[in-house]
């Protein structure tokens, strides 16, 4: 082979790998950035800490509107952070949220979702009974009562107390990233139940109407 011939050759492979690291740096780039017109969990984790923290005040919906938009902005510029409205890395870092499996994800994405709610309503129970209160999130998505989303059985109003507390935004511990996996992969030890509570802090009556299935540490789980 000539010189000439392996510089052309060399040449071609650099521009090649060039290619691919711009290629991925984008990727990269829209996987980790909200925006106007994103959707879905990591939205809807954005707007509750917004809301939780006065800056955005409509409904936790999953979508980046014109509102969403203009609370981080808000957000952005009491901080000290670009106000540019887009929920970046540097913005989702500051906020505490993970960006991982992108907007519109249903796999990573809702791991972390279901990890946040098991540890902020699970926090200090035995291990058998984050799981559960996993399984009772994916047991209300299969019920006709409920909305058919993560998100949306999770961020429905009135749902989850730990959404009005501020709980929700609390570091998530490890052990509830295993216990939502294990009930998104089947494991149910709250046999079927779409209702749990706490008789010591239960202010419901109608809560203790509901059929009892199994105690777990302090939660009732219910039909």
């Amino acid at each position: 082979m000539s010189e000439s011939r392996k510089k052309l050759c060399l040449a071609l492979v650099v521009v090649f790998a060039v290619n691919i690291l711009i290629i991925s740096l984008v990727q990269y780039a829209g996987a980790a950035s909200y925006k106007k017109g994103s959707s879905g969990s990591v939205v809807s984790q954005i707007q509750t800490l917004l809301k939780n923290q006065g800056f955005y005040s409509s409904a936790v919906d999953g979508i980046y509107g014109s509102g969403t938009e203009a609370a981080v902005k808000r957000y952005q510029q009491r901080f000290g952070l670009k106000a540019d409205g887009i929920a970046g890395p540097q913005t989702l870092a500051y906020m505490g949220i993970s960006a991982q499996g992108g907007a519109t994800s249903s796999g990573s994405g809702d791991v972390a979702l279901l990890a946040r709610l098991i540890s902020a309503e699970a926090r200090g129970e035995p291990y058998v009974g984050q799981v559960a209160v996993g399984a009772v999130v994916l047991n209300r998505m299969e019920h006709p009562s409920f909305p058919n989303t993560m998100s949306g059985v999770i961020y429905q109003s009135g749902a989850f107390t730990c959404i009005d507390d501020g709980q929700f935004n609390e570091p998530v511990a490890d052990s509830a990233y295993n216990a939502a996996r294990d009930a998104m992969n089947g494991w149910d030890p709250s046999g079927g139940a779409i209702y749990y509570f706490n008789p010591v802090t239960a202010t419901s009556k109608w809560i203790w109407s509901r059929p009892l299935i199994t105690v777990i540490g302090k939660h009732r789980f219910c039909s």
